[in-house]
């Protein structure tokens, strides 16, 4: 009888696998690979020989070495039967039927194998030749052995065996092989893995051979691609091969949802081919930061765009190689970005950035910094077409004009926090357009530093157009002056914050009467490096109190001096948390009667820097405010035990005390050591010269509550000491 068959390979060379996996090994001498047993054998006699057994014998070898993967005729299997399926799909033709006949033209050749039994008439298509070299060569009866490697096979083949492996950890497993077998496993698309159906087959065969008992380990695919993990790449760890194991490790893991990579290899840097990984790989990768990347340009990004659909935040540091090219890809393959930071970028200009508020309709943040080709085409682009998304807006160093501040005036509807910094071309008539065009009605916070164009009459406009605006910071605003910050104060009904930094045209006079003007809301003022702030030299008239002030902080304002903290005082009876820095003007004789208006308790106090303030204004606080104090910064000041004393035997609630560059000794730390009221965890001595090792014992007792201990320029307190103290007290963390 003859049969023939019209199945192709995939189809019957599975039957053949499952069927002959029940034999038993054959015991042939001129088989070198008889632990394949009856299944070798048969697969052979189904080949053709001018169709390469070579190919077939080398395949086996690959299933050999492949066996430290997983020690179990299980996984022997599933790679014997991916490999098959693999080299058999190298092979076609037509679907004609060949004739009958033996298939060993060489009578020799047939001697070596099992006889089927009868006569057989096999279909085989046409076929190629091999592209492979093979570890035997038939010679006569017998074997020539080479030396067998899986390394003879072309990246093609490889390529093909590594997508159709059935998990996430294999593949995770082959590419820890060699940076070749990575380089192709980190090429694999997740819709390029081969949903075989040899390998279903062989699952099904291996639960149902677990649940009876096997001992063939459980095997998890955990090919979820959701993006949980995050990744950080610096300096030198920053290189193409790092990102393709992380591709690879995070697909079975989890996928990668964020990667930060900062700085590159000198020698190995990150270029396109380490993203082109990222890309393949990680399509569930959201959060994306480029730092200091000279080596990335437009073809690693554009790898990105074309994998990476699920983008949303990009950020784009000094990258000098990235230009508008980027962009455009970014625009067409991420539409769901939402953050965009750019900085640094010179090749980067207003091509690129409208090309993104044409593609990105849900762009909320943008953050713009040193980019010398973008102007207000750019800048109007992104206005105009984000105009009910973007909600933060941030340009800094831009070669902008006031018609970018004009089209932020009337096109920011959604634009809740606003930064403006370093702009030399916008001028005061930029700032009162952009106040006028009633369009910034959702604006909380705004910040403007180093623009020329912020006079009076543009910020008392920006206080008008803005009617929620509750965070206002001006730094470096040379032409700014009382009467404006005065009319601002006035106009400005929701404000809630105000902080002046290096305003030198603003005097006491201005900052008194923005707190006498201020809204029901206004909580906090902050007035940092202003020298055109001055002690009065007359007192002011009665005038209503600033009830709603909170929060009063002056740093590094020389001028500042007893009269007008006095009048503070007056001024301000709730205050809560005060800040003095670097005052050198104020005495006690100033602060005394600020401590005795307060009326709500203060629970913050820094008076760091003020080198004239000692011991009787901590114990006045102490007996005044020591049942609300929580924090207390004397560094610097002239404060002694007795000031230690009071503190401990009143402020119950003390958390964190920094009486650093203080005369305190011994007996001060004793003396805090003492109190059962006070509960410190964190406690600075550092530059307190007159602490020794003696007081080893007061800072174990101490250090029962401690989390953190600076002992940092104790010239008394030797090493030993600190060891001591560092095993006793592994909870806290000791600076020395």
């Amino acid at each position: 009888m003859s049969y023939r068959f019209k199945a192709p390979y995939s189809s019957w060379i599975l039957w053949i696998c499952i069927y002959g996996a029940s034999y038993e090994p054959l015991e042939l001498k001129v088989w070198p690979l008889r632990k394949y047993s009856w299944v070798s054998f048969h697969f052979l006699c189904f080949v053709p020989n001018d169709i390469g057994r070579d190919v077939v014998f080398e395949s086996f070898y690959m299933v050999k070495q492949l066996d430290f993967l997983a020690g179990f005729s299980y996984y022997r299997l599933v790679y014997f039967s991916v490999l098959i399926d693999v080299f058999l799909s190298w092979f076609s033709g037509t679907d004609d039927f060949c004739p009958g006949g033996s298939i060993y033209p060489n009578p020799k050749e047939s001697s070596l194998f099992l006889s089927l039994g009868r006569h057989v008439d096999v279909y085989f298509p046409s076929r190629k030749r091999s592209r492979i070299s093979a570890p035997f060569v038939f010679s006569g009866e017998r074997f020539e052995q080479k030396k067998p490697s899986i390394e003879v096979l072309p990246d093609e083949c490889l390529f093909e065996i590594f997508r159709r492996l059935p998990g996430g950890q294999e593949r995770s497993s082959c590419a820890c092989v060699s940076k070749r077998w990575l380089t192709i496993v980190s090429n694999i698309r997740s819709n390029e893995i081969s949903d075989n159906k040899t390998t279903q087959a062989l699952d099904l065969n291996y639960e149902s051979t677990d649940k009876k008992g096997g001992d063939v380990s459980e095997v998890e695919d955990e090919d979820v691609a959701g993006g949980y993990l995050s990744r950080s790449l610096e300096g030198k760890k920053a290189t193409d091969v790092r990102l393709a194991a992380i591709a690879v490790g995070t697909a079975g893991r989890g996928g990668l949802g964020k990667l930060f990579i900062r700085g590159s290899n000198s020698s190995r840097g990150v270029t396109a081919v380490g993203l082109r990984a990222i890309s393949r790989g990680c399509p569930s990768l959201r959060v994306l930061s480029l730092w200091n990347l000279a080596t990335v340009g437009d073809d690693g990004l554009c790898e990105i765009a074309e994998g990476c659909h699920q983008l949303q935040k990009l950020d784009l540091c000094h990258c000098p190689a990235i230009t508008n090219e980027s962009l455009l890809s970014l625009a067409k393959g991420c539409p769901d970005l939402t953050d965009l930071t750019i900085e640094g970028c010179a090749n980067i200009g207003n091509q690129g950035i409208q090309a993104i508020a044409r593609c990105c309709p849900n762009l909320k943040s943008v953050s713009i910094k040193d980019c010398p080709l973008l102007g207000d085409q750019g800048i109007a682009s992104l206005l105009t077409s984000a105009s009910y998304s973007l909600s933060k807006v941030k340009l800094q160093a831009l070669n902008i004009t006031d018609v970018s501040l004009a089209v932020i005036g009337h096109y920011g509807k959604a634009v809740t926090d606003l930064s403006l910094t370093s702009l030399p071309n916008v001028t005061e008539k930029g700032f009162w357009v952009m106040g006028n065009g009633h369009g910034l009605q959702k604006l909380k916070s705004f910040t403007v530093k180093a623009c020329r164009g912020v006079t009076d009459l543009g910020l008392e406009a920006i206080g008008k157009g803005c009617p929620n605006l509750k965070q206002f910071c001006l730094r470096k605003c040379a032409f700014l002056s009382d009467n404006g910050l005065v009319s601002f104060a006035k106009a400005a009904g929701s404000l809630e914050s105000l902080e002046l930094e290096e305003c030198h045209r603003v005097t006491q006079f201005g900052f008194f009467g923005s707190l006498i003007n201020c809204g029901a809301k206004f909580k906090a003022i902050s007035l940092v490096n202003c020298l055109g702030i001055k002690d009065l030299n007359v007192g002011l008239p009665p005038l209503p109190p600033c009830e709603s002030l909170r929060s009063l902080s002056i740093r590094n304002c020389p001028g500042f001096g007893d009269a007008s903290l006095a009048a503070l005082g007056k001024l301000c009876p709730q205050l809560q948390n005060v800040e003095l820095s670097g005052l050198h003007g104020i005495t006690d004789v100033g602060f005394l009667p600020l401590l005795e208006s307060c009326e709500a308790g203060l629970v913050k106090v820094n008076l760091s820097g003020c080198p004239n303030l000692g011991d009787k204004v901590v114990c006045k606080m102490a007996d005044l405010h020591g049942w609300t104090l929580e924090m207390l910064n004397l560094d610097g000041c002239k404060i002694s035990d007795a000031g230690l004393v009071a503190i401990a035997e009143n402020c119950q609630l003390l958390s964190d005390l920094d009486v650093s560059k203080c005369t305190i000794t011994d007996s001060g730390i004793a003396a805090l050591a003492r109190s059962n009221l006070i509960n410190l965890q964190i406690l600075s001595v550092s530059g307190c010269n007159l602490v020794s090792d003696k007081s080893l014992p007061s800072l174990g007792k101490l250090g029962q509550t401690l989390l953190g201990l600076n002992l940092q320029q104790c010239k008394a307190i030797s090493s030993g000491a600190v060891d001591l103290l560092v095993e006793q007290l592994w909870r806290c963390d000791i600076l020395f």
